[in-house]
């Protein structure tokens, strides 16, 4: 098999704010079309290694790079713009409007239409209008809430909520899509669903990195896995070699990972 292009590159990123030491010499890399899970007990840096990532942290040294592309000192709306799009663990709906309408909000960002067009309904607005509500259709089916479409988005279970979350995202059309503990409160058929959920986008050509507690489902989706304590990494590689990698027991998924 021909080796994966690499998409992501995380090279010696350390963070530090005062004298605590968050991440050390953090080196990883995420290939194109992979998905690759960042594992940890809690504290042990991997929101902050998300955080930086995604633009939302400044490392103390070390660089971070997307298909080429310096990311150390960009905005996150500039990652964004890269392609690298992030949700975060709090569910992020509009609570009193519909799913449908959330998600097309999450579209209009796409539209490039200006405002005096808009305004007076000039032809290119109204095809701009059309494109977006076929494409805001075909997120919501893709998400499976079809059937919720027209509901409020705050009657939704928290498990529906956080697909409402996952459809904003990919409106933005990214090419890696980064999920910080997205399947955190669901049950079991919430966490089945989502899991292929996870699977379909990746099939679409979207690269993902996911921080995440549920270990079963961790083992389940990731194609490698990167595991984090005390802000250095002890371990990586694929869920089998993890499960079985008596650092990784020790400090994190206990004997029960074995059974994973």
């Amino acid at each position: 098999m021909a080796p994966t292009a690499t998409a992501l590159t995380v090279e010696q990123v350390a963070v530090q704010f005062g004298g605590v030491v968050a991440l050390s010499d953090v080196t990883f890399t995420v290939g194109e079309g992979e998905i690759v899970s960042l594992i940890g007990p809690n504290g042990a840096g991997k929101t902050t290694a998300f955080n930086v990532v995604t633009g939302f942290q400044d490392p103390t040294r070390g660089a971070v790079s997307y298909r080429g592309a310096a990311l150390n000192g960009l905005k996150p709306h500039q990652i964004a713009d890269l392609g690298l799009v992030r949700t975060f663990q709090r569910t992020s709906v509009f609570p009193n409007d519909t799913v449908y309408n959330n998600v097309l909000i999450g579209l209009y960002r796409q539209g490039r239409v200006g405002l005096v067009e808009a305004i007076l309904g000039l032809p290119r607005a109204r095809s701009t209008e059309r494109i977006l509500r076929q494409r805001c259709g075909e997120l919501v089916e893709w998400i499976g809430l079809e059937r919720r479409a027209r509901d409020l988005a705050g009657s939704l279970s928290y498990g529906e909520q956080r697909l409402v979350g996952v459809a904003l995202a990919l409106a933005a059309e990214p090419s890696m899509l980064l999920l910080d503990e997205p399947v955190s409160g669901m049950n079991a058929s919430e966490t089945h669903t989502f899991v292929q959920l996870i699977r379909n986008i990746r099939d679409r050509g979207v690269t993902i990195l996911l921080v995440e507690h549920d270990m079963p489902m961790v083992m389940s989706v990731s194609d490698r896995i990167v595991v984090l304590n005390y802000g250095r990494i002890i371990a990586e590689g694929t869920p089998d070699v993890i499960r079985n990698d008596p650092a990784v027991i020790e400090a994190y998924i206990g004997q029960g990972a074995k059974h994973a």
